[in-house]
């Protein structure tokens, strides 16, 4: 009977048996759906228990993370109406990186709409692509404006904290001089997960004007601040951080920071931290930190290159003087 089966045919059968574990290749087939394969999802879809659909879910999210070919794009948006939150939560995360500006309206009124305020964080998180989109120039103006307009309301109106700051996130983006207030107001709070959330929207935001903030917060006491602020430093290239972060990989036991500390290093460049990275590397015993830290290094040519780049083409900001004697040389203006 199975021959007769399409491949997803059987991967849906499979998935109905619970007694049997979903393979990577399982996982796989649920990559890019054509119309009939989301018809047979849909029918199979209400006969799959809770646990089975959040296995599932638990598993094409690990696989995208791993896995840069395969898109579970289309079976995400087939669950945005689901019944349960916990669903329809999980489905947004799939389309973390998807661009489809037809998405835009549905995560819109999620985001407005959606009973559920963790379902409403999902969403608002998601449309920090559009935002990004829009500021290169890569969405229509109305569009964005949609979507920061619809973000700036759940900053200030929605009920549920995890919804305002995800929003604030998401808008670090964005150059809308309200932004700048929303995020000055959110580092000034005494609370810890607003300054980690004003932070992760100040790493989106391509502004110096918020090194000082980041340096101070490099010595926080709270992990998910301090956190916050060496990814940044990574963002902005912040390079006076540069000392600081060094001195938090030889102090911090914490492995989150310590990678998050080592990448930062990679984006902001420079002989120090070629040096130390290099130095981690030729220590470093287990499979999986090797290959992180090589990854590090290539991130850390890249990062220079870029850096050489910017100074092959250096043009200085004063200009010479049509009068000046020829003798006395260029002065600035």
């Amino acid at each position: 009977m199975n021959a007769q089966l399409s491949p997803f045919q059987q991967t849906l059968a499979h998935l109905l048996d619970e007694t049997r574990a979903l393979s990577s290749e399982h996982l796989r087939q649920f990559s890019d759906l054509d119309a009939s394969d989301l018809m047979a999802f849909a029918d199979a879809w209400r006969n799959v228990s809770l646990n089975r659909k959040l296995t599932l879910l638990e598993g094409l999210e690990s696989l995208a993370e791993d896995d840069m070919l395969v898109n579970f794009e289309d079976f995400a948006k087939a669950l945005l109406a689901d019944t349960d939150a916990i669903i329809r939560g999980r489905a947004i995360r799939l389309l973390c990186e998807c661009e489809d500006t037809q998405l835009i309206p549905s995560l819109i009124a999620i985001l407005k709409n959606d009973p559920d305020a963790q379902t409403r964080a999902e969403a608002a998180a998601v449309l920090s692509v559009f935002v990004d989109l829009g500021e290169l120039e890569e969405l229509s103006s109305s569009a964005l404006l949609q979507v920061e307009d619809a973000l700036l309301e759940s900053v200030n109106r929605d009920d549920d904290v995890r919804v305002q700051r995800r929003a604030l996130e998401s808008l670090g983006y964005s150059s809308r001089p309200e932004v700048v207030e929303l995020i000055e107001s959110a580092y000034r709070r005494g609370e810890a997960a607003w300054r980690a959330s004003a932070l992760f929207a100040m790493s989106r935001s391509a502004d110096t004007r918020w090194d000082k903030d980041i340096l101070d917060s490099l010595a926080s006491d709270n992990l998910n601040v301090r956190e916050a602020a060496v990814e940044a430093a990574g963002e902005l290239s912040v390079k006076d951080a540069v000392p600081v972060l060094l001195r938090i990989l030889e102090e911090d036991g914490d492995d989150e920071i310590s990678s998050a500390v080592v990448w930062a290093l990679s984006q902001i460049g420079g002989d120090d931290a070629r040096i130390y990275i290099q130095t981690l590397r030729d220590q470093a015993e287990d499979d999986d930190q090797i290959e992180f830290l090589e990854e590090a290094l290539e991130n850390l040519d890249f990062t220079d290159d870029l850096d050489r780049f910017d100074l092959l083409n250096y043009e200085p900001d004063f200009e010479l003087d049509e009068e000046q004697d020829d003798d006395n040389g260029p002065y600035l203006n």
